[in-house]
């Protein structure tokens, strides 16, 4: 309705927002990949059966070189000779003290490292390779080789030679599969498995000792297991990671003092092999940037849990103060209704705009209330439509028509203001149908001097499809709770423009209508609040307006709302530092609008970017039971709303769904606006086009409550 310089609304953030949150479900997914990385004994140890080895391989030893062909070759560590190995490290618990112990007896031993957790422990990994030890690959998240493809297979190999080339400068040619034992034990799919990492250069370190230690059977069982037959070398499979190793630990003390004549080698050592090559410039630039890229997954993960975790926290706080506000302002209400009373004229402003399908029927029902002696003006801004021929047919006395060129709602709205001739004016929507008590109880919070601004209650009319019920619940629910709350807290940001009264010397305190912003209700209240006046909430005073009847009318709706609350925020922003009243409304209402109507929104989209990735890393239980908790607490909430506004429970079906489609629209509304205003320049006012459904969808319409007491006759 509004005549601005219009901009058209930025749209490459879209794209960025969108390229933002695959980056970001990408790096989560990459966490989650690797920290579900766990080792024998804990949650991600498969159960494999004990299948004989279905392709039994010839010769003897633990070390297997499988040539190109598919030969494979096996090596046995020379008797007197022990190498100590172990797995799923490095560990920040159990690791420095295997090290320690290794190095009291001068003994060296071989580690086969989780890549994923070479990226976490660096250090760690420096430190094996400063005391003598060797490093051998163990996989980048301790997955079964044999139950994963090929190029998977090989991904986790090169991830992890990465990671120890980025830790150490080194490289290595020395690989265990996880959740492998002897070689007799191998089967088909894990000489396949094998196979694909003889082709890219490595040998397979199986065991001759098995000890089990990642089933803790106790310290004896462990040394017993260790030690070699007959005096023949052997490798000892223990270890480092994926779980409580104490008794590893003492385990590992016990067999370095007790075999005299023993020599305990790396695996490398004991056979001969010659050092490992010194890794390449790209596959050094390679780990490094993997260990950086799975820092800031880890990151990312934290700083989002900690943000749902606040997000929801901040949500269920607002919720409660919700409910215990609507609860001590609905028995307060309760205490001071009593009979109504005559307050002297009143003067109802309609500012019009192509309103040709609702006029006649707001016009009738301000006449049709019970308060005596209503002056109903109607200032049409420049309709291109019927508006005011309308008005004109109806020949209702009492109603005056003024026609001005379009000049946007605020000067309307001033046009009927200077053009009324009571001290208490009451602002409609052109598409608003009011109850017939709707304007007597309205203006019953003036006979308290100090109140300038009084919000009555909308509804919406339309409201019986999917859309109409969110936006009824919305209203009822994110509005008329809110109100109540802001009522008490003396910081109401909002007399909304479909239902308020004003006191003329507030008006004129702040200048008429501001014209500033989009939000023109939004800044006057803001204004008035600032003058040292009250803004309540009267719940009894019941209008009804057409809501958007498409997604596309809501969108643009909510961006004119958004966008012009953004603006009267930053106007009015000097009232956080403001005392009184003008202090009050700045340090609980504009905070409180920033944090749950500016902050959270905008977090939104990465809370649903984390929740998709819980969908796929986290507990299924846990994931569906805070969903279901926080969804819960939201219908007991929302029917608390219905309750207090005499409200049908029938809606309350459609509360889960708003999560899934209403919700993210209204928060991608505040991105959209958060990014028009931080490019600056003004927006052009969305009309939204009428249907009438305003009057022929009110419920009931209109309601007569036995409560309300009639003004007829009463001055």
């Amino acid at each position: 309705m509004a005549r601005h310089v219009s901009r058209r609304p930025p749209r490459a953030h879209w794209l960025l927002l969108l390229f933002g949150s695959l980056i970001l479900l990408a790096e989560l997914c990459l966490h989650g990949y690797v920290s579900h990385a766990g080792g024998e004994g804990t949650a991600a140890t498969p159960h494999r059966p004990a299948l004989p080895a279905v392709e039994p391989l010839t010769g003897t030893g633990p070390v297997l070189r499988i040539a190109a062909d598919g030969t494979v070759q096996r090596a046995q560590l020379p008797a007197g000779a022990v190498a100590l190995t172990f797995d799923d490290g490095p560990d920040p618990r159990w690791t420095p003290q295997i090290l320690d112990v290794l190095r009291q007896h001068r003994a060296h031993a071989t580690f086969f490292v989780i890549g994923s957790k070479v990226n976490q422990y660096p250090d760690l990994v420096r430190r094996i390779v400063a005391e003598g030890h060797e490093l051998g690959v163990h996989t980048y998240t301790h997955t079964e080789l044999a139950a994963v493809p090929a190029w998977r297979q090989r991904l986790e190999l090169s991830l992890t030679q990465n990671a120890i080339a980025a830790a150490t400068g080194r490289t290595t040619q020395l690989m265990r599969p996880p959740y492998s034992s002897t070689a007799d034990a191998v089967t088909a799919a894990d000489l396949a498995a094998l196979r694909t990492a003889g082709a890219a250069g490595y040998l397979a370190v199986l065991t001759d000792q098995d000890t089990d230690d990642w089933r803790r059977p106790g310290v004896d069982a462990i040394v017993a297991a260790a030690k070699p037959k007959d005096g023949t070398g052997a490798v000892v499979m223990l270890h480092d990671g994926g779980g409580d190793r104490s008794q590893t630990l003492e385990a590992t003390r016990r067999i370095l003092t007790g075999a005299p004549g023993v020599r305990f080698v790396t695996v490398s050592e004991g056979l001969g092999l010659p050092a490992p090559p010194a890794a390449t410039f790209d596959v050094t630039a390679r780990g490094v940037a993997l260990r950086w890229t799975q820092s800031v997954a880890a990151w990312l993960s934290t700083l989002l849990l900690w943000l749902l975790m606040l997000g929801t926290g901040l949500a269920v706080l607002r919720l409660v103060l919700q409910v215990l506000a609507a609860g001590v302002h609905g028995r307060r209400a309760r205490r001071l209704r009593g009979r109504a009373r005559y307050l002297g004229p009143v003067s109802v402003i309609v500012p019009a705009f192509n309103e040709a399908a609702n006029i006649a029927a707001t016009v009738r029902s301000l006449l049709a209330n019970d308060y005596p002696g209503l002056e109903v003006i109607v200032v049409d801004d420049g309709s291109t439509d019927a508006t005011a021929a309308i008005v004109e047919g109806l020949r209702l006395p009492g109603v005056r028509l003024i026609r001005q060129r379009n000049a946007g709602k605020p000067a309307a709205l001033n046009t009927g203001v200077a053009a009324a001739r009571s001290a208490l004016l009451i602002l409609v929507d052109g598409d608003t149908v009011f109850e017939p008590d709707a304007v007597g109880q309205l203006v019953q919070p003036f006979t308290d001097p100090g109140v300038g601004a009084v919000s009555g209650n909308t509804k919406v009319a339309n409201r019986r499809g999917l859309l109409g019920r969110w936006q009824h619940l919305e209203y009822v629910v994110g509005f008329n709770l809110d109100r109540r709350m802001f009522d008490l807290g003396e910081c109401m940001p909002t007399i909304p423009g479909a239902i308020g009264a004003f006191r003329r010397q507030a008006l004129i305190d702040v200048g008429g209508v501001p014209p500033d912003t989009l939000a023109e209700d939004t800044d006057l209240t803001m204004a008035v609040l600032r003058a040292g006046w009250r803004a309540v909430y009267a719940d009894r005073a019941i209008a009804w307006t057409e809501a958007p009847a498409t997604l596309r009318q809501l969108w643009r709706q909510r961006y004119r709302w958004c966008y012009g609350t953004l603006q009267a925020m930053w106007k009015h922003r000097r009232a956080l530092t403001e005392r009184g009243s003008a202090g009050r409304f700045g340090r609980r209402g504009l905070i409180y609008l920033l944090l749950f109507q500016v902050l959270l929104p905008l977090t939104a989209p990465l809370v649903d970017v984390y929740s998709i990735y819980g969908l796929f890393f986290l507990p299924a239980a846990k994931i569906a039971a805070v969903w279901c908790g926080f969804t819960g607490l939201q219908v007991l909430t929302t029917a608390y709303a219905l309750r207090l506004d005499r409200e049908s429970y029938a809606p309350l079906w459609t509360v889960p769904l708003q999560q899934i489609v209403y919700r993210q629209l209204l928060y991608l509304v505040v991105v959209q606006s958060a990014v028009a205003a931080l490019l600056g320049g003004r927006q052009r006012w969305q009309a939204m086009a009428r249907t009438g459904l305003a009057t022929t969808a009110v419920p009931g319409q209109p309601s007569q409550r036995r409560d309300a007491p009639s003004l007829q006759s009463r001055r």
